[in-house]
């Protein structure tokens, strides 16, 4: 049957101008991850996708539905919601098909490959052509079967959910841990430590105020060979909201950024810095390997504190605008300057607060690495059966 029988394409539904409904922007779809759960209600003031709870979200354009920016819409029961007018949607139909079929079935080649054949239009804005879509003859398995493979299917995307929640709340307690001892200065033993006036008000009697620039090396010199293949982060690899660099490449050459274990990537050029990436290094196999990624990467290393309080320092609002307020560049390629980190200053913990820190966030970090690998695991063995399942190469 045609895809437009077996689910509804871009089905009506009805949104009240002036009315506020969950918004889901393209950035938040992410290739890999099943659901998107939009949190912000945005005022409906008529175009874009138009969607319901369950309902697929599939990217017309490029490079986003190659990159396979396709995910299941969740909201409430029965919720709406809109987005980006990039977006296909594709709804089941009740005793045709099963919405998390449906979700699966677009991640197939049987569907996206048509889809990307059919761009056309100005380089860099290609669209995939709806009608193309609607004509696709696919092979629809009756309604038990469909639910059957989904629910396997799920269970893939459940583990990998639950453990991206994980990931999540332990980033969170790093950097909640990071804030009450080095922002609110309320570190073990701190009712013993006297507070005492500083250029940056009352700091721990003993902690050393410093320009940042004096605790932490500035794109260090890492000698990266040019001959062979090393690991290569692009911006795309790094996370808005966690220390995860995910889809390492491997390239030949050194020319960009030269970094290795325990170095934070810090994002200079707008709107990369301001949606916040930045990214921790600690997937390479041992201390001695060395990886290469973006050029607009800042490379920040630990000089006389722990490579863990870099990357929750430049987490923070307080080095974040610091370096935002530093940019300068042409509109749309802005670029943080280096010498913003001489004017921003810390309090230098005490050597035993820095280490009994480290015993506490290290195993959050090395936590959340092993979390992800176990994702990428999951995500691997899912993508290998997809296709058989919905093919009906293996049966069930």
């Amino acid at each position: 049957m045609n895809l437009s029988d077996f689910c509804e394409i871009n089905p009506k539904v009805k949104l009240v101008k002036g009315n506020k409904y969950l918004h889901v922007k393209m950035e938040q779809v992410i290739p890999g991850s099943r659901y998107v759960r939009p949190l912000n209600y945005i005022e409906y003031k008529g175009g874009g996708a138009k969607f319901q709870n369950g309902d697929t979200l599939f990217a017309r354009i490029t490079p986003c539905l190659e990159n396979g920016k396709i995910a299941q819409f969740i909201g409430q029961s029965n919720e709406t919601g809109f987005g980006s007018t990039e977006f296909f949607v594709f709804r089941a139909k009740d005793g045709i098909s099963d919405p998390a079929y449906v979700y699966y079935l677009a991640q197939t080649n049987s569907i996206r490959g048509p889809a990307e054949k059919s761009m056309s239009g100005a380089s860099g804005r290609q669209r995939a052509d709806l009608s193309s879509i609607r004509e696709l003859d696919i092979s629809a398995p009756p309604l038990q079967v469909q639910q059957k493979i989904a629910s396997i299917l799920s269970a893939y995307d459940d583990l990998i959910e639950n453990n991206t929640r994980r990931i999540r709340i332990l980033e969170e307690m790093a950097q909640s841990l990071y804030r009450e001892w080095f922002v609110h200065f309320r570190f073990p033993g701190h009712e013993k430590v006297k507070l005492v006036d500083s250029s940056l008000g009352k700091t721990p009697e003993g902690w050393e105020v410093k320009k940042v620039g004096d605790s932490v090396w500035i794109n260090p010199k890492t000698k990266v060979p040019k001959e062979g293949q090393k690991p290569f982060v692009p911006m795309g690899s790094l996370s808005n909201d966690t220390m995860l660099i995910k889809d390492i490449q491997v390239r030949d050459g050194n020319s960009g950024s030269k970094f290795k274990n325990g170095d934070t990537l810090f994002a200079r050029i707008t709107p990369c810095l301001e949606n916040g990436k930045t990214g921790y290094a600690q997937f390479l196999p041992s201390t001695g390997d060395v990886a290469f990624g973006s050029t607009e990467f800042i490379v920040l290393r630990s000089k006389t504190l722990i490579p863990e309080y870099v990357y929750l320092m430049a987490r923070s609002q307080v080095f974040r605008n610091n370096a935002i307020k530093s940019m300068s560049g042409a509109t749309g390629r802005q670029r943080v300057q280096e010498a913003c980190f001489e004017k921003l200053l810390l309090a230098q913990p005490a050597l035993d607060t820095l280490s009994k820190f480290a015993e506490n966030v290290r195993p959050l970090f090395q936590s959340i690495y092993l979390l992800a690998m176990r994702n990428n695991n999951l995500r691997g063995t899912r993508d290998l059966i997809l296709p058989q399942l919905i093919s009906g190469d293996i049966h069930i």
